[in-house]
């Protein structure tokens, strides 16, 4: 009985080999025949991705180009509605002069026929206007001659040299009795101000009027 149990046992070893063997087999092939299905998904996947960015690519550069197609047809557009435009404006300036020059000739057809007529009141109204525009002008320049003394007097008042340790704001306060007005200093002297908070001693500073 011994030897006939240690046979069986022996048998069922040699079984175990053997279909334990081909399991191993076919799940190897069945672990390679799942790599490989996994790279090829992986290969599609890249290539539609691969596509996509290209199509994405195509299609940017489509719209690249109509959009600079349009861009340049309504360029083009407007430069020949300017030009019309252009065209019509100098049509009607012209036009315009035209008729000036016509009226222009007609009135000095008329007074060319009046002017033996009234030459010699024409001649005493305008000695008489222009002795009266020479002295309205005398007068006149004697006013603004006078008007720019007193202003160059009133503007020697209004200037103060910079001192060390100055500002704007303390100039305002000191000068004009309200630091806040120092930007009203600023505006009067940007001639020689361009940073309001950049001041140097020996500045002659123009001072609006209190």
């Amino acid at each position: 009985m011994s030897d006939e149990k240690e046979k069986k046992e022996f048998g069922k070893g040699i079984l175990s080999k053997i279909f334990g063997g081909d399991r191993e087999e076919k799940e190897k092939a069945k672990a390679e025949a799942e790599a490989e299905a996994e790279a090829k998904r992986k290969a599609e996947a890249e290539a539609a991705l691969e596509e996509t960015r290209r199509q994405i690519a195509e299609n940017r550069a489509k719209a690249e180009a109509e959009k600079k197609a349009k861009e340049a047809a309504e360029a083009e557009a407007a430069r020949i509605a300017a030009e019309k435009a252009r065209a019509e404006a100098e049509a009607r300036e012209k036009a315009r002069l035209e008729a000036e020059a016509r009226e222009k000739a007609r009135q000095e057809a008329e007074a060319l026929a009046k002017v033996r007529e009234f030459e010699a009141r024409r001649e005493a109204e305008m000695a008489a206007k222009l002795a009266a525009r020479e002295a309205e002008e005398a007068a006149k320049k004697a006013a603004e001659e006078e008007a720019a003394k007193k202003a160059a007097e009133e503007a020697a008042k209004l200037v103060y040299v910079v001192q060390p340790g100055d500002s704007l704001s303390k100039i305002a306060k000191e000068k004009l009795g309200n630091a806040n007005r120092w930007p009203e200093i600023f505006e009067l002297n940007r001639d020689q101000i361009s940073n309001p908070n950049l001041i140097r001693p020996g500045q002659q500073l123009r001072l609006p009027p209190h």
